[in-house]
């Protein structure tokens, strides 16, 4: 039993989730919804990942600030957020292109069964005020990311401006390896923790191949193959702007591959965010860049649901026979990239963002609940995307910042 356990211990972490998604995959096909039983193992994966989620953001980015000029900080967060906006756009253009040569939708009757209320959506000035949050403690407690990110970037900056300061600097430097000590320990942890996440993905695809069906999922396959191909697409997009910018792809993905394949079991974004941080790291990223530029990346940063809106919103409209015209593509762009970031940090925030593009272009709400129906597998592959979509921005972000440092 030591020799197996052993062994596990030394086996590659991908071999071991590669592993995990086929066995899952045959569970889920065989015990079907049976497989509901192993799902206490899956939600104790998600327990484990948001266990570390308010320490690392908390002390990657204090620790992070303290190694940069506030001028730099300022700029790299200026150049993250340009490039999510314009990340998020080019996801909606491409899902609408491949949409536009595929048709999802041709031919499938509406079933007026399903109804789906529309959701109320916050707005951007409610997702501006959430930044900064009533107390820290909610902050913590409620995983409110965009609040955590301020709470670090405020303590970070302070304990900056004491160690600068003279009759402060040994009370700076002391709360500075304080943190830095802290940051260590939880990666500590976190080293751990990777050991559990072939288990946890095995019971999570078990559970969610069991409880789709095969039905489902040859009912609407022809959506569900737009989308992924789709997601192929941008994955390509991403691609390309590597290579543009100098960086192997390779190398990339051989240190995104763990929470990329995590991101699409779990469907999570910030549940993924301790095993994306890790992978910056892996990538030699800068630390006072990815600690809040990630963090930031799973709350406004969707790529993956960009899609999902636009491929959705072909499907409805050819479902009604009145496929989008180009103005109406122009809207889905505009409004989708806007719902995007508006919708941030919310429950059930793919739907909501849905659903205030359907209004807007005045399409059928009825489709969208109709797509519920494949929602899990959906959100597989767009939280996969989103991950991705992080880590590639972020380390656009930080090629350029080389170049700057070696200006300078």
């Amino acid at each position: 039993m030591k020799k197996i356990w052993r062994g596990y211990l030394d086996a590659s972490l991908i071999l071991k989730i590669t592993i995990a998604l086929i066995l899952g995959v045959i569970t889920g096909l065989i015990f079907g919804e049976d497989a509901a039983a192993l799902a206490p193992l899956g939600d104790l994966l998600i327990r484990l990942l948001n266990f570390l989620i308010v320490p690392l953001i908390l002390f990657t980015l204090i620790v992070g600030i303290n190694q940069t000029r506030p001028g730099q900080l300022g700029r790299m967060g200026g150049k993250i957020i340009l490039y999510y906006l314009a990340s998020t756009a080019m996801a909606i253009i491409v899902g609408l292109a491949i949409s536009s040569i595929f048709n999802p939708g041709s031919g499938v009757q509406l079933n007026t069964d399903q109804q789906l209320d529309q959701p109320e959506n916050p707005g951007m000035v409610s997702v501006l005020l959430n930044i900064v949050p009533d107390n820290i403690v909610t902050a913590m407690s409620e995983l409110n990311l965009m609040g955590l990110i301020f709470t670090a970037l405020v303590f970070g900056l302070a304990i900056s401006v004491l160690r600068s300061r003279t009759d402060y600097q040994k009370t700076g430097d002391l709360l500075y390896n304080v943190f830095d000590g802290l940051n260590e320990a939880t990666l500590t942890i976190m080293k751990g923790f990777l050991q559990y996440i072939p288990i946890g993905i095995f019971a999570i695809i078990a559970d969610t191949v069991g409880s789709q069906g095969t039905d489902t999922i040859v009912s609407l396959g022809h959506m569900l193959m737009v989308f992924y191909i789709a997601i192929l697409a941008q994955l390509g997009f991403y691609i390309l702007v590597m290579v543009l910018f100098k960086i192997s792809p390779r190398e990339f993905f051989r240190s995104a591959r763990t929470p990329m394949l995590t991101a699409f079991v779990t469907q999570s974004s910030s549940g993924t965010l301790p095993l994306t941080l890790d992978a910056a790291r892996n990538l030699g990223l800068s630390k006072s860049l990815y600690g809040f530029s990630l963090p930031l990346g799973a709350t406004i940063n969707m790529d993956g649901a960009a899609i999902r809106i636009a491929v959705s919103a072909a499907f409805a409209a050819n479902m009604i026979g009145d496929p989008l015209s180009f103005t109406a593509m122009l809207q889905v762009v505009l409004v989708g990239t806007l719902a995007s970031v508006g919708t941030a940090g919310i429950p059930g925030a793919g739907i909501v963002m849905i659903a205030t593009v359907f209004v807007q272009v005045g399409l059928p709400l009825e489709i969208a609940a109709l797509l519920t129906a494949v929602d899990a597998l959906i959100g597989m592959g767009a939280t996969c995307l989103n991950i991705t979509g992080d880590l590639t921005g972020t380390s656009i972000v930080n090629k350029t910042e080389k170049g700057k440092k070696q200006a300078v």
